[in-house]
């Protein structure tokens, strides 16, 4: 596998040269509860498992690390009263739930997969140890990463490219509602204008939210690129690993 360090990372030519051989996908946990406002949607992560299958039988190693939001906020409850601690780790557990559940909808469609978490719940998932969980990518198993970062005051973004650094992914693919990186939010303002790439510089000095500022540090200090784009189109993973022109690239 190739050594992010060794990458040509300059913005006009990652389109050329990145390489998709593993790959870390963070998902928000919104993107599960469908057209709900909270909880699971079976049908939508049975949605969501079938274009993770349409990269997964391309040969790919796949990471996934998943949001709690749609079932609990740590940062919005701590906001409201509740001790930080306390609800950053029921957010954690929330994304645990998340998990085991895209890991049932996956097997389903005969994706070997692993639930690895930074909380020991013994019971739903391994936990999460750097080479158990590589050894897993390379026999072609999908990887679930759960309970964030298994410490409270970080984000599932920074978990996401904490286990991207640590897997050595070749890119962290950010699933979104929206098609990519905008100056403004697109459903608020009808002249947003999509970034087709990025540099990180640009990405902070224009103030875009990518991530927070914590991941995104990682993945500049580490040259690891990040891809945004629409998980809910069925055809943008796979055409982003085929033929490399979908979403926005900040690298």
């Amino acid at each position: 596998m190739k050594n992010n360090s060794n990458r040509d990372s300059s913005p006009s030519t990652l389109r050329k040269t990145i390489s998709f051989n593993r790959v870390l996908l963070k998902i928000s946990g919104e993107v599960l509860s469908g057209k709900n406002q909270f909880g699971i949607d079976p049908v939508k992560t049975n949605d969501i498992a079938k274009i993770i299958k349409s990269i997964y039988d391309l040969g790919l190693q796949i990471g996934i690390v998943i949001g709690g939001g749609n079932i609990f906020r740590g940062i919005s409850v701590s906001a409201k009263g509740m001790d930080r601690v306390a609800a950053d780790y029921l957010g954690m557990m929330a994304t645990v739930m998340n998990s085991v559940a895209l890991q049932s909808e996956l097997e389903k469609l005969d994706c070997n997969t692993r639930v690895m978490s930074a909380l020991s719940i013994t019971q739903l998932a391994e936990p999460y140890i750097r080479r158990r969980a590589t050894r897993h990518l390379e026999k072609n198993r999908i990887v679930i990463f759960a309970g964030g970062t298994g410490n409270p005051y970080f984000t599932t973004d920074t978990a996401a490219v904490l286990r991207g650094i640590e897997i050595n992914a070749d890119v962290i693919i950010k699933g979104t509602k929206v098609d990519g990186v905008y100056s403004a939010d697109p459903f608020i303002d009808s002249n947003a204008i999509r970034y087709e790439k990025l540099s990180f510089k640009e990405a902070i000095d224009k103030e875009l939210k990518v991530m927070d500022l914590t991941a995104f540090t990682l993945c500049k200090e580490n040259n690891l690129p990040i891809v945004v784009t629409d998980i809910n189109n069925k055809d943008n993973l796979k055409n982003l690993i085929k033929f490399n022109n979908v979403g926005t690239i900040i690298s």
